[in-house]
């Protein structure tokens, strides 16, 4: 059985030159500075604009604003809460409308998957002599925190480039 999944492979593909620079920086920065830019939220969601207007259905594009929305109202809670990072909550809202809601369910296996890989690779690295290629980076200092941007990035790029080879 071959895994298949409901987003557009044409609007991946479109959005995959913009969103994994994106995705690496987001990943750097938090790994780095523990703050993922604003910037780059703000790139993510022009790139949902520019290229969902063109490359999606009129009604899924609509749709999208509305995952983003909720995403965006949960990350609120959930940072006020202390559960995660303001960044990591605007990164996930912006995130949300690459995401087809019929892939939910795989999106978030994926996410759980790629958060227990990047943790036990991350602490694993901290450990050793490689964090000297990047000294003084806060996720290194700081190890009852983690830069959650590693994940949050990973998986948007793992999926978006799933979902252009398996895509709709």
């Amino acid at each position: 059985m071959m895994l298949e999944l409901s987003n557009s492979a044409v609007f991946a593909l479109w959005s995959l030159p913009f969103i994994l620079p994106l995705c690496f920086i987001v990943a750097w920065s938090d790994m780095r500075a523990m703050r993922i830019p604003n910037w780059c939220v703000l790139a993510m969601f022009a790139t949902y604009i520019v290229i969902g207007i063109f490359t999606l259905p009129f009604t899924m594009f609509l749709w999208g604003f509305v995952s983003l929305i909720v995403v965006l109202l949960a990350g609120f809670v959930m940072n006020a809460v202390g559960m995660i990072g303001a960044g990591d909550a605007k990164f996930a809202a912006a995130a949300a409308p690459f995401i087809h809601l019929g892939d939910t369910r795989f999106f978030v296996a994926l996410f759980a998957a790629n958060i227990v890989a990047a943790l036990v690779t991350h602490r694993l690295t901290a450990k050793t002599k490689m964090t000297e290629l990047a000294p003084k980076w806060d996720s290194w200092e700081r190890m009852w925190e983690f830069p959650m941007g590693l994940s949050l990035g990973g998986t948007l790029a793992i999926y978006l480039i799933l979902s252009a080879l398996l895509g709709a």
